[in-house]
Order: structure tokens, then sequence, then C-alpha cells
């Protein structure tokens, strides 16, 4: 809870008691009360979790303010119920406001403030396969983080579009797919960032590595946000791509706003998951050509693109080694709780590469590699046996390919605990899309890593945390362990 808020909810709990305080100090603490709720929706902002607050507040303060003009008599039973039900409504806007909660990106730890631009970008030479019309061509909003300087007197920049708009459409899209109200989602609005936008670039080193980063299928590169900006302090540049019509949403400067389609469009992923990671794989190949002229323009020589990185998160994970797997231009990647695709004939990747695991995933994995897997966990796992079977046999392919990758895995982590939806809500522990682990502990851990391997093999420095166990970190495992 925001510090007004966290105010207004006391308050409203002592004005419960008003009737044995004495006349003038319930005033007081009324007037204090109105006070402090137009300082909340004046310096923070209106939010659906504070309703009941907001509601109870008001008409607290105004009996704690009137209250003895109007000496209303409440038959006993009636005025007892009304203190459970008001103390109830409290405490559910409490709730609500500590577990869908207003938060501002964690603060990235590395020297360098942080610069933010976004890009449209259109590949000319490639047709959109995922849309019905046959002129369209393949189209990318791509986010650049990088170190900058001159940032004191600007302000941050929110997460999501400012445009009303668009961010309505935004939330709209991510709010369907949980089954929820769009308004359910609305207060996102205040989530802050750690990025300045068009700042100037640091002059302080002569060229900065640069690091691609691949979404996972079905979200945005909005939830790589924290990692972008970790990697931009500590002297990379971070380059995240929107996969058109594969994200949550897709927000272009012309207020188009693309959802996800894919699957209408290719009869389901999981059978035509190598024709859609070409895509993406060809996505990645496209921006990292654009950004050799944006080199020229916009960032002024500072993209290193002698020393580029890959990295990404499930599909985006498997998209990542693809992309290093092929490209040249790729010196090393990491793949985050990401099965892979199109492995036939493949031999052993040659390049620096990090497997980075949920600890269910791999303990699943080395239960079935082994054989020694129930028919219920199998049906836990969400696949028939076939299906099972099937990603066993393609897990074997794998091995064969990443036998020179190195592999860590965190202890507690579930498979959205590389992305930045960790952070927020503690309720995504209850449905299972994030592991036991703290989201901003799990989000510091994830980050440590990526910078660790990154510096190690596009900068020729660090590398202690990805080579060996880590007293500091010991919730991250080898598989040796």
């Amino acid at each position: 809870m925001r510090t007004f808020e966290i105010l207004l909810t006391l308050l409203s709990f002592i004005m419960l008691f008003q009737q044995k305080m004495p006349r003038k100090l319930a005033a007081a603490i009324g007037f204090a009360s109105m006070g402090v709720l137009a300082g909340q929706l004046f310096f923070e902002g209106y939010r659906w979790q504070m309703f009941f607050v907001y509601l109870i507040s008001a008409a607290l303060a105004f009996t704690a303010i009137f209250g003895k003009r109007l000496q209303i008599r409440m038959w006993k039973p009636l005025k007892y119920g009304l203190y459970v039900l008001t103390f109830a409504m409290l405490a559910i806007s409490a709730f609500l406001s500590v577990y869908l909660p207003v938060f501002d990106l964690p603060k990235p730890d590395g020297a360098y403030s942080v610069g933010t631009k976004t890009f449209h970008l259109v590949d000319r030479d490639r047709e959109e396969t995922l849309t019905k019309d046959p002129h369209d061509k393949r189209e990318l909003m791509v986010q650049v983080w990088y170190p900058a300087q001159h940032t004191n007197d600007q302000k941050q920049s929110p997460l999501f579009p400012d445009d009303q708009n668009t961010f309505h459409r935004y939330i709209g899209a991510f709010a369907a797919e949980f089954n929820l109200p769009a308004f359910a989602l609305d207060y996102w609005r205040y989530i802050k960032t750690n990025s300045y936008e068009n700042a100037e670039i640091s002059p302080t080193e002569d060229r900065y590595p640069v690091v691609v980063i691949s979404h996972g299928f079905g979200t945005s590169r909005l939830l790589h946000a924290s990692q972008a900006e970790n990697l931009a302090s500590h002297g990379f540049i971070a380059v995240a791509i929107d996969h058109t019509y594969s994200t949550m949403a897709t927000a272009f400067p012309d207020g188009r706003v693309t959802g996800l389609t894919t699957e209408q469009y290719m009869n389901g992923v999981s059978e035509n998951s190598g024709k859609l990671g070409n895509i993406w794989t060809q996505d990645a190949g496209f921006v990292i050509n654009q950004l050799e002229k944006l080199n020229d323009g916009d960032f002024k020589g500072k993209l290193d693109m002698n020393n580029i990185g890959m990295m990404g998160h499930s599909f985006g994970g498997a998209t990542a080694f693809n992309a290093a797997y092929t490209n040249q231009k790729i010196k090393a990647g990491i793949n985050m709780d990401g099965s892979l695709y199109d492995v036939d004939g493949k031999q052993a990747i040659s390049k620096p590469f990090l497997f980075m695991e949920s600890s269910d995933f791999l303990k699943i994995r080395d239960k079935a590699m082994s054989g020694n897997i129930s028919d219920e966990e199998i049906k836990n796992s969400g696949l028939t046996k076939e299906e099972f079977n099937k990603m066993i046999e393609e897990r074997k392919k794998e091995y064969k390919i990443i036998d020179q990758a190195s592999m860590v895995y965190i202890k507690g982590a579930a498979h959205y605990n590389f992305t930045d939806f960790q952070l927020y809500s503690k309720l995504l522990q209850q449905i299972g899309m994030t592991g036991k682990i703290d989201g901003e502990r799990g989000a510091d851990i994830v980050n440590q890593y990526v910078v660790d391997f990154f510096n190690k093999h596009l900068k020729g420095t660090g590398g202690d945390l990805i080579s060996k166990p880590n007293q500091a970190y010991p919730e991250v495992k080898f598989p040796k362990e």
C-alpha cells in the first residue's frame, strides 16, 4: 500500500471507535481523515481496491464532525452488525490493496542511470503470415534501454502507455486472459519504471554490448522491463522485442493495439512451434540488422555490434537458443525456462549458453528421464501420457545439442518467476503461476545471474556466479549438486 492509503485505512479503523472518544478529538480525526483522503486522490490517484476505504472514511469523518447534531438512535443488534460489516469492508479493501499492489520496478543496482526509447520497425522484405491481409508486412515494436546521463530533472516513465485509449485497450487484453473486467487492472497505470524516456546516452564508454530480449508466448516485452533496466544500469544496451500477434497486447504509434491471435492462423502453436519459432528468430535477426542503422543515428555509434547476446523466457528462451545457434552475430545467450524446438539434426551448440530453469521443471524432467515418474505426476503436468512421452523424446534430443551449455535452476521458482509478473501480486503463487520464492528475491536472483553471464561473455569480466554455487544465493542450484 502507498503512504496515503496506509494513513487513510488506519484513520478509518480508528474512527470506528469515535463514540468512545472526546468529541473534539473525534472531530479532529475526522478532519484529518478528509485531508488524507483528498491527498490520496490528488497525489497518489484513485484505485478501485480502495473503494470501501473511500466510502467508509468519508462517512465516518462526516459522523465524527457532525455526530452530535445527528444523534441517530439505532437498535443494538443492527448497530453491532453495521460495525462488523464496516470492519469487514475495510479489511477487504486493505487485503486487495496489499495483494494487488501499486509497485515500482526494482531499482537497478548498476552504476548507470537508464534511458529508454521505443521504435516501430517494419520489415518490408517479409510478408506477415499471421494476418489475413496478403499485403501486410511484418511490423514490430521494439523498446531499447541504455546507459543514460543528465536524468536528474526528468520524470520517470510509466511502464504502460500514457495515452488513455491505448492503455485501456492494453489492460483490457490482459484482463480478458484472466477472465476479469478491464477495470480490475486499471491501477497498472501507476506502475513506475526507473527509466527516463529519450534521455541522452551516456558517453562514459566508447561502446556498450547489446542484449536482445524475447518474451514468452502470449506475454509482452513489458514483463522484462526490470531485467532490461538492470542490464542497462550495468553498461549494456537491452533491446526487447514485442513479437506481434503473439503478445497479450502490442501498441503501435497510430493507435492500433494488436492482441494474441497467432493460434487462429497456425491451428495451434504446439503443432507449429517450429514455424512460429522461425518467425520469431527472423524477428531477432531483423532487429539486429536494424540496430546497425539506429546505431548511426539515435545511439551515436554507442552500440557494440561485435558483442551481441540474446536472452528470452519460455518460447522466447527457445527462440534465443535458435537465434544464437543460427545467427553468427549473436555471441552468447540465455534460455529462461523454455523448451526447445527444431532440434532434429542439430549438433551441440558451440557458443556460451546458459539455461536457467525452475526447480519444478528440473524435478519433473529428471524423474521422467529416469523413468521414475508416476501416472499421477504426468497427469498433473497437464499433458496426456502420449504427449508426455513425446516431450521426453524431444528432451533426449535437446541434451545432444546443449552438451556444452551451462545450467542452473532456482529452488522455489516456477515458470513466471523469470519475468516481472512475479512482482505484480502474491496471489499468483496461489494459482501456481509463480513459485514459493519471494517475487523481489526471485527478480534479484535472475538479474544477478543474467548480468554475470553477459559480463563474462560480452565484456570479458565477472563470471563467478555462473561458474559455481554461491553462498549469497543458496536458492541457485547446479545440476551436479
